[in-house]
This record gives C-alpha cells, structure tokens and sequence, in this order.
C-alpha cells in the first residue's frame, strides 16, 4: 500500500468510525510523519486514549494491529524522502519541472515564514547572546544549512563553531560541550541517530539545545529549549534546503538588529577585510 492509497484508506475509514477511533484516525492523516516515529504510548498518551484504542483502529483499517500499521506509516514518509521515487513521479507527470520546482520553493518559503514567531525570535536572539559558545550542528545536506548559520555568527563576532562529522565523530566532539553552550542543530529528514545521540549528550552535559527541522518527528525535538519548523518539500530530491536556508537569513538578520552597535562593528571590521586588494578585486564589487 503506498501513500496515496494509506491516506484514501484513513479518510474513507475516519467517516463510519466511533468518535474516538475517528479522532485517532484524522490525528493520523494530519500528522503522518510525526506517527510514523513516536511511539504508540507517546500518541496514546496525546489523544487521551488506550494503547487498545489504537490498535483497535489499526485493525478497522484491516492491519493485523498498530506495529503493521506502523510500519506502512513509515513507508509512506519513506515515499516522500526517496529521491528516486520522487524523479520517477515528475517524469511521468511531465510537467514543466523548473515550474514545479519554483513553485515547490516558494510555497517552502511561505510555510517556513508562517510557523516563525516573534517570541521565537527573540528567545533565539536571548540564547545566542548568552551562549559562552554557540555550535551549528548538521549531518549531510543538514550541514549546509549549519554551515551558513556559522558563517554569519562569526561575521557578527559571535562565539561559534561549526559541529558536523569530520576527523571526529559527532558524539565526540559533542563531550566538549558544556552548561552555558548553545547548539543550534539542523536535522532534516533522513533523521541520523548519531546527531540525536551527539545532541543528547550536550544536553546531558548542560547546553541548551536549539532545534531546526522539518517537523516535531525529528528525534533532537525531545532535548530542544527551542525550535523553529521549516518546510522543505522538493520534488526530486529528498529534501529542499531553501527554506532552511531562509529561515537562518531571517533569524541572522534579526539577531545582527538585535545586537545593535556589536554588530555594527563586526560588520565595519568585515568591510576593511572586503577592502584587502590582496584577496578581492575591488572592481567586482565587494559582497561577502
């Protein structure tokens, strides 16, 4: 059963439930992914209802009970993910793919501005600004968005480090981590158990632990102080990184207002080096 036919099967299903299976059934179809990797005591315990209950559900649906079910939940997000899967789907649309891919972006754009607050800005630009050290976290196509995120703290003249796998493993750069410390960390889908247990430890050790993700599934979720949900939807590839991308231009941007003369110092200190004739060519203009 793929994705399309699992979520026909819940909407056909949700309307001759009883009202609890329905509520179980339509939470479900609204947070698919999130399902697809908590427990079943975590969503039992959210809709207020028995485990039972939940199997229950999964055998209306015609699964030998929740774990089946589960499984095909996971599958379904698996579908969403694969970059092979979702090329094959365009070709054999045969849309207009830089159309489709546009407005993909856009809409990712949208989403990822629509679930920012400002209260979430400002506990970002507090916790930035009172981090001994702050480190951008990223594994994969995660570390991209980490890296920017590093390069536009340490222009600012923030305290920063970049954190993804290199010489040393996550996890053991994580044990230099210490109370005080900030870790900002990008996890998007596929979610790698080395960066959940590398930010596991900081938090063990006393960091605070802000999160970037694509949705509140993301295992990191479980140890963040904060944390700011993007939209990263790609019609080839498993995930987009525009979004994330912007939402760490905005956050960045504000924080620079936010630090006020700091930064206005930082960045005159920035302008000489863009100056330095040894390194740019002036003439080609001198944006960093």
């Amino acid at each position: 059963m793929d994705g399309t036919q699992l979520q026909n099967l819940l909407m056909e299903k949700a309307q001759t439930m009883p009202k609890k299976a329905r509520r179980v059934a339509e939470y479900l179809l609204a947070n698919t992914r999130e399902a697809s990797f908590r427990s079943i005591g975590d969503i039992a315990e959210e809709l207020k209802v028995s485990k039972a209950q939940l199997v229950r559900v999964a055998q209306m649906l015609g699964f030998s009970g929740y774990a089946e079910l589960k499984g095909c939940l996971q599958k379904a997000i698996l579908e969403q993910v694969n970059p092979a899967a979702l090329l094959a789907r365009a070709v054999s649309r045969g849309d207009s793919l830089p159309d489709t891919i546009s407005k993909a972006e856009h809409a990712n754009i949208d989403d990822t501005l629509t679930q920012l607050s400002e209260d979430n800005t400002k506990k970002f630009c507090d916790m930035v600004k009172k981090a001994h050290s702050v480190y951008c976290a990223g594994w994969g196509i995660s570390s991209i968005v980490a890296e920017l995120l590093h390069i536009r703290l340490s222009v600012m003249g923030q305290k920063s480090a970049l954190f993804k796998r290199g010489s040393l493993s996550l996890w053991e750069q994580a044990r230099s981590i210490k109370a005080g410390d900030v870790v900002i960390v990008c996890e998007l889908p596929s979610y790698a158990v080395e960066v959940t247990e590398a930010v596991e430890l900081a938090s063990k050790n006393g960091a605070k632990i802000i999160t970037i993700t694509d949705s509140l599934a993301a295992p990191v979720c479980r140890f963040a102080s904060l944390s700011f949900f993007v939209s990263a939807n790609s019609p080839t590839f498993g995930s987009s990184t525009i979004g994330p991308l912007f939402l760490v231009h905005v956050l960045t941007s504000i924080l620079a207002l936010s630090l006020g003369n700091e930064s206005k110092k930082a960045f005159d200190e920035q302008a000489n080096f863009l100056h330095d004739e040894r390194i740019f060519h002036p003439i080609f203009g001198l944006k960093y």
